[in-house]
Parts: C-alpha cells; structure tokens; sequence
C-alpha cells in the first residue's frame, strides 16, 4: 500500500509558528569527503552584520536581458509547417517552470495546433508535513514559487502563450479542462515519490471519465483523453541508464563511473520560436499572493544574507553570472565548501528544484565553458555535483517510501529521541555552539545553506543530540527553498546512517570544522553578531562569552595532529547533488 507524505501529525509536538524570516539548496545534498578549503569570496569578507546579496546579482531588466539572449541562442527553425498535430493539448507545469529544454511542452505543441498551459495552486502543498506537522512550504519558498511563477506567465506571453493559473487539486481541475476545450492529451514531467505519483493516479483515473467525442456521431468514436507523462528532472535520463532501477547500484561511485562510461547526455530541447496560439481564454488567472497560497508569516523578505530571486530568467542570469561573468567555474572545486557570500559555489539548487533551470542546459554551458575558455577539475566538478543529484532522484524509484521511513531503505533499528525541547534548541539555532547555530539562522532568515552547513548539523543533531532524523529532514522541508523530496530525504537519511549505502558512517567535528571551514570566525559572527567584539580565534569557542552548550560532543577533543579528525573524515561524505 503507498503511504502518502500527506497526513495529520502524528506526533504531540506543539504547532511550530514559522518565525518572520523562516522559510525556505542549495541544490540536493548527499555527503562527501571534501579536502579543499573554500577561499572567501571578497564579499565574503565584508564585516556587516545587515548586508543583502540578491542572487542573481542583475536587476530585472538585465535577468530578462540574458534570459533573451539565451533563448534565442536555444531556439530551434521548426515552424509552423512542422507542426503535424491538430487540435488542443494542455500542458500541466509541476516543478518544471521553464520554457528552456522543457520537452514536455515541446511535446504538447508538436502534437498540437493549440497549447493550453496550466498551473494549479495545490492546496496540500501548503499543508503539513507526514510525522510532525511543520508547515510543508515555508514563506520564503512560496514567495520564490510567486515569483517563478510571475517569471513563467511572463515568458509563455514572449513565445505567444499564457499561463492558466487554477487554485485547487489537478486531478479535479484538468479533467474539467480537457472536457472544456476537448483536449486529446495532458502532458506533464513525471515525478518519482509517492505523493506526486499519487496525484498522477488520480489525474489519469480523471481524464478517463472524460469522454470526447471525435467528428463521428458514431458512439464508438469517443475516446479519452490520455496523460503523457515525459521524464525531464535529472541531466542523465532515466531511459539511456545502463541498468534498469532495480539493479541500481548502491554505492554512488559504481553507478558514477557506468554512467560516465556507458551514457550519452541528450542535447537540450531547442524550442520553436513561436508556441502559439493558445485557446480563447477570458480570464487566465493572477499569479497568487502570500495570502492565496494560506501561507501566513510577518514578513517572507529576507533581512540579511542571501536574496534569491525565483524564475528562469533569474536562472539563466546567475549561470551567466558564475560562468561568464564573474569567471567563478574555474575555481568552483576550490572553493565549494565555502559558507559565507554568493560566489564559493554556484547557488543553482533553487532553480533546479522548481525546475527553473535544466540540468542538460547546465551541462552545455559548462562543455561550452571547456571549450571556449578552460577544462579543469573545478569545471567537472559541477558535472559530479549534478550527477549525485540524479542518483538520488533515481535512488527514489528504486527504493519508493522506505527513503521516508525511520530506518531509512536498509530497515536499521535504532533508538532516536524526540526531545521536542531539545530539537527546539537545534531549530532555532541555540545549541551553544556557534558554527551550528549560525547555519541554522541563516537557513531561517534566507532559506538557504551551505553544503558545509547541511553536513555539519545534520551530524549534529542526529549524532551529538541523537534526536530523530526525521524531524531534521522535515524541518528542512519547511524551509528550504531547494527543497526536493528525493535529495532531502535521501541526504537525511545517508547522514544518520540508515541509507541505501551500507558503509556510510558519519561524524562531523564541530572543532575540527570550525577550524577548517571558518578559521577567523567571520561566517559565525555574521550570523551572530554578538560574538564579533571576540578575538578571531575565539569566536567558534566562546566559552562563557556564549549561551550554554545543550548537550556535549560526542567527540569533546581535537588531536593537535589531526590524528582523530583523519579517522573520521575517512567516514565522512556530503550533502550532495547540491550547488
């Protein structure tokens, strides 16, 4: 039987209000051993404790400049006279909100003389979460979806389109519409977990009660019209795999190295430079307000840190800004285990989760990268970071809902708190040790961080204060804009040990990790400000300068050799497929 991912709480925790600036990818995280020690950025540096980085960095009008340009340098010559298909189909976008590479509305207007595009406002996406009842899209992840969206609408008015925006579940709403305008198929990206495949179901069983009658009056003439479900989330598609998903290997570096060996990636999806027309329409509907979505908080603006700007012409801006323009992918290896400023990696993650931005265009670029400029590891490196994003995606077919159960997909029993006072401490970021509560702040307040960050309290809460993983994974699905069921629950579950990898084994050092990743203390004085009047060297160790540690380490010392932090970084791995 599917067990769906939306319930009513099932533990007694107290209702969580999200606090004003709480909601939220970086991009999809697994954990890694990772050598390299980031080099801050020169924004990085900056000692103010109010600064706001919007990423991208362009404005509007240069986003929509270099959105453009990058779609006309992706269009294709079809025309008109190419497009064989004939009446009305609807293409229903999920979590693939561009028009760049998206062969699902390739599809739609090739089989076609009529496009209706349609988004439907979900109400169980701003529902609750399965076990513990958080909210299960935060305010800063709904008003990156508003402005996605927006973006969207946009754009499809640019190729001759519109966007039908329609509150409500779609397996209600696109019945309704094909029966309306007689559309003979829907087609949408699939999806691997089981509430969406759920939704699939239900829209499918749907459009099979719609019955559309052909030019013949005869009644054997009716027909229904079809769901085409087309895969389009991963850089390596599911077909070209040398294994079927059953067979997946469990060890990332075997299934890294076949489909290095054995696969082709498929070229982006050039899109015709017209997709109109659509059907008459009155009314398509506004983009929704905070409000629309039931998503209630003081405010979901960001006060300081990082500002990310949601849509495809922000998406498509920052891969121009990180690889063009600031010329930051020749070093990306060097400094991707940064935490502080937009530029130690490459801030993809939101936009590849809504589906803003396509893993096969950031492949071209980076090929084009090597060919145009320079070859090197940190230039494959972005390759590697989206291949482990894909094998977590694939990971989810494989391994369905036991990626949400407590012992994760090897069924491993273990005795985890659920201390709601203590796992209060970690959420709110007052553990007593700087480095975790200065992530969790920033996650709080921007909806995003670090891949570093992610590695170091996960290990936290599930190895130092034991407390269940899946209150972690849940709280990160609250918040994060990069929110992605496959990544996030799979990174929760390699980093509590009860992964599909039966030798995962992880400690992070909080000392050892201060020392390494924040040796001044810049990253948590900006986040904490009252410890930036401490000596550099103390700001990570503050002692009675600092609220009271909640629990101890489970590894209290550092070895001035290093010779304890060497054993165990042999164990560690990373939040992965996230950039």
């Amino acid at each position: 039987m599917t067990i769906l991912r939306y319930s009513v709480p099932a533990l007694p925790l107290k209702k969580l209000i999200i606090p004003s600036n709480s909601t939220l990818f970086h991009f999809h995280f697994h954990f890694h051993t990772m050598n390299s020690i980031a080099k801050p950025s020169a924004s990085s540096s900056s000692s103010s404790t109010t600064s706001i980085h919007q990423v991208p960095e362009l404005d509007s009008d240069g986003t929509h400049r270099i959105a453009d340009q990058t779609f006309r340098r992706y269009s294709s010559s079809s025309s008109s006279a190419s497009r064989t298909g004939r009446g009305t189909a609807i293409l229903w976008f999920r979590n693939d909100l561009r028009i760049l590479d998206n062969e699902a509305l390739y599809k739609a207007w090739l089989s076609s003389d009529s496009v209706l595009p349609v988004y439907c406002v979900d109400p169980r996406l701003f529902g609750t979460t399965y076990h513990f009842g958080f909210p299960k899209t935060g305010a800063l992840r709904a008003q990156f979806l508003i402005e996605c969206l927006a973006d969207l609408k946009k754009n499809l008015i640019k190729y001759g389109l519109n966007l039908l925006i329609q509150h409500g579940k779609p397996e209600e709403i696109l019945p309704s519409l094909a029966k309306a305008f007689g559309a003979h198929t829907v087609y949408a990206q699939k999806e691997t977990c089981s509430e969406e495949l759920n939704v699939e179901r239900l829209v499918s069983k749907g459009l099979q009660r719609v019955a559309l009658q052909s030019s013949s009056e005869s009644r054997s003439n009716t027909n229904n019209p079809k769901l085409q479900l087309i895969w389009g989330t991963t850089m390596y598609h599911i077909d070209d795999l040398p294994f079927d998903s059953s067979s997946l290997p469990d060890v990332y570096t075997q299934f890294r190295k076949s489909v290095e060996a054995k696969c082709n990636i498929r070229s982006c999806i050039r899109t015709p430079t017209c997709l109109g027309p659509p059907p008459s329409i009155d009314d398509w509907g506004c983009v929704p307000s905070m409000d629309q979505l039931g998503v209630y908080s003081q405010s979901q603006n960001v006060s300081k840190g990082m500002k990310f700007v949601g849509g495809e012409s922000a998406a498509l801006g920052r891969v121009n800004e990180y690889f063009w323009k600031k010329d930051l992918l020749r070093i990306y290896k060097e400094t991707r285990n940064g935490m502080l400023g937009p530029d130690y990696s490459t801030k993809f993650s939101p936009w590849l989760a809504s589906g803003s931005l396509s893993p096969r265009f950031i492949h071209e670029e980076v090929k084009r990268y090597e060919k145009e400029r320079e070859a090197n590891n940190s230039t494959y490196w972005v390759l590697f970071e989206l291949i482990w994003r894909d094998y977590f995606r694939f990971l989810s077919v494989k391994y369905g809902n036991s990626l949400f159960h407590l012992g994760g997909p090897r069924k491993v029993e273990h005795r985890w708190s659920q201390d709601k006072n203590m796992f209060e401490y970690w959420r709110d970021g007052r553990t007593g040790y700087p480095l975790i509560d200065a992530n969790m702040k920033e996650l709080s307040t921007t909806g995003f961080m670090s891949n570093r960050g992610r590695q170091i309290v996960c290990s936290f809460l599930v190895r130092d204060m034991g407390i269940d993983w899946r209150l972690g994974a849940e709280w990160f699905e609250t918040c994060l804009l990069d929110y992605d069921p496959c990544s996030n629950y799979g990174n929760w579950t390699y980093g509590a040990g009860v992964g599909n990898d039966p030798r995962e084994d992880r400690y992070f050092s909080i000392p050892k990790q201060a020392q390494t990743y924040d040796p001044e203390g810049e990253y948590v004085a900006y986040w904490l400000p009252q410890l930036r009047a401490l000596p550099k060297d103390k700001r990570n160790f503050p002692r009675k300068s600092y609220i009271e540690q909640v629990v101890p380490l489970k590894f209290k010392t550092v070895s001035k050799h290093g010779s304890q932090d060497m054993a165990l970084a042999a164990r560690r791995t990373n939040f992965r497929g996230r950039k």
